[in-house]
């Protein structure tokens, strides 16, 4: 095959060698990833982005160098203004361009194919969450135990459309530079603020015309003394109406009534601190403007602060990350089984162990083990000797349980990253149904725990006390605090992983 004398120069040779070089590694590494059992995402990323890449240069440079070689022959005919002739009757000229055309349609058959897979690739979970596998192990584990462990990543971080998809993509080539220069902060920040308007992500499945209506809650807890005594509550969630056909009139979900707008500033970047919320009816346009008493900030302040929309995310902070605390994850343990709960003291050995953050993973499941053990051999060396491989395996069960939840290398945990459900182990609720929201003619923003939901049974499990649907009773606090839980938040004791 006879090929133009302008190919024949340094740099379209160079460009020949490494393209054809490309398409063969490609082709070796798509054959090895078919025929492996095991999944990797940098196998991925150099089959369908890093090495199609040198594959595009090498094919860039072989014209490159033509134009380059040509340029002195081509001076007479920039001088006179002539164009080059192609002449179709010329053989040469003929079998020249079919054998061009012919190459350029396969070429631009295998770049469509692999722009294809490329972008299928990048949008993979396997993408997002274990190419950078420090930085982002504490998403990739947490997403993977969580009610949305089956929708893609980009669902919900990117949703439909091109122009999202050009932002995100514009934002990882940031995210890229700063995992190769260490530039991301541990943890990463959160909320992220430049994250879509739920009304286009999270409505898509859950909209909320289709809201269900009120929903019983039933929890167990285990109190840290010899028995592990169980402990049950059952609430009665009012996430929506007593019947559904009501609609959003009523209940948690209200917040995004369709009829009304809730706006709010926040004073701090993570939106813990709310001075400023303001309730608008769509339909009358009356407007309600509710300050903080105890956090005021005057208005050449509040002028400063971003005015936010209220939707899902303001209290669904982590919908598809859930990181438990140590309570928490060890208690759902024991209730399911993994952890017998008829071993003494297990559940406070457990928390002896976890009452301190450890610098890193491999050091925190090793003194997990030798806090327990020391807790039983000190404590209560019949029991370690009696149960000594349930204990054991029960052990095994908190290192896992821990290696879920907490990362130190990223220092993410459920004290960093707050879930606004409830009010809990932050303030959640209280952020704005605090009793010190207020409007200058006194209504408030109410505190009242039964406008979301109602207690119908809390007790020691099996002797607990009941009261009939249509009614409620007041919490008790399953350890005596003395009265506290009437005054103090709950956040304010429960809000450190490690106690």
């Amino acid at each position: 095959m006879k090929l133009p004398k302008s190919i024949y120069n340094w740099i379209s040779i160079s460009g020949f060698i490494l393209a054809i070089n490309s398409l063969i590694i490609i082709f070796v590494l798509y054959l090895f990833s078919l025929f492996s059992n095991e999944s990797n995402a940098y196998m991925g990323l150099f089959i369908y982005i890093i090495v199609p890449a040198f594959m595009v240069l090498g094919l860039l440079l072989i014209p490159l160098g033509m134009l380059i070689n040509r340029k002195k022959k081509q001076e007479v005919q920039k001088n006179t203004g002539k164009w080059p002739v192609l002449d179709l009757n010329d053989r040469f000229h003929r079998t020249a361009l079919i054998r061009i055309t012919v190459i350029t349609v396969i070429l631009l058959v295998i770049s469509s194919i692999g722009s294809y897979k490329a972008f299928h690739y990048t949008e993979s979970v396997e993408f997002c969450g274990t190419l950078c596998h420090q930085v982002m192990e504490p998403e990739f584990v947490t997403y993977q135990h969580s009610s949305h462990a089956n929708v893609k990543c980009v669902e919900c971080h990117v949703g439909e459309g091109a122009d999202w998809y050009v932002k995100s993509k514009l934002s990882g080539l940031y995210q890229v530079y700063s995992v190769l220069f260490k530039k991301y902060s541990r943890p990463i920040e959160t909320p992220l603020h430049n994250l879509r308007p739920a009304s286009e992500t999270c409505e898509k499945c859950h909209w909320p015309e289709k809201f269900y209506s009120q929903k019983l809650r039933n929890q167990r807890s285990f109190l840290a003394d010899s028995a592990n005594t169980a402990w049950d509550i059952s609430l009665l969630m009012k996430i929506g109406p007593e019947h559904s056909a009501k609609g959003l009139t009523e209940g948690i979900h209200w917040h995004i009534n369709k009829d009304y707008k809730i706006e709010y500033k926040a004073s701090t970047r993570n939106r813990e601190s709310i001075p400023w919320v303001k309730l608008t009816n769509l339909k009358t346009g009356e407007t309600k403007i509710f300050t903080d008493e105890e956090n005021m900030v005057d208005q050449p302040g509040l002028d400063t602060l971003e005015t936010r929309s209220m939707d899902c995310m303001d209290c669904h902070t982590r919908p598809s990350h859930v990181y438990k605390s140590a309570p928490d994850f060890v208690d759902q343990a024991i209730v399911s089984g993994k952890i017998p709960g008829n071993i003494p003291w297990i559940k406070m050995a457990a928390m002896e162990a976890l009452k301190i953050p450890y610098e890193t993973a491999d050091h925190g499941r090793l003194q997990i083990y030798l806090t327990m053990v020391a807790y039983y051999k000190d404590n209560y060396p019949e029991v370690y000797l009696k149960d000594f491989f349930r204990i054991q395996n029960a052990i095994k069960v908190v290192q896992q349980e821990y290696s879920n939840n907490v990362f130190p290398y990223m220092k993410a945990d459920a004290t960093q990253y707050l879930n606004h459900i409830g009010h809990l182990e932050s303030e959640g609720c209280f952020r704005c149904h605090s009793d010190r929201h207020k409007t200058k003619t006194g209504e408030t923003i109410s505190k009242n725990c039964d406008m979301c939901h109602t207690i119908l049974a809390q007790g020691i499990t099996g002797n607990a006390q009941v009261v009939p649907l249509s009614s409620t009773m007041e919490f008790v606090h399953p350890v005596f605090i003395r009265g506290k839980e009437k005054t103090a938040l709950c956040s304010d004791c429960h809000n450190v992983l490690y106690e």
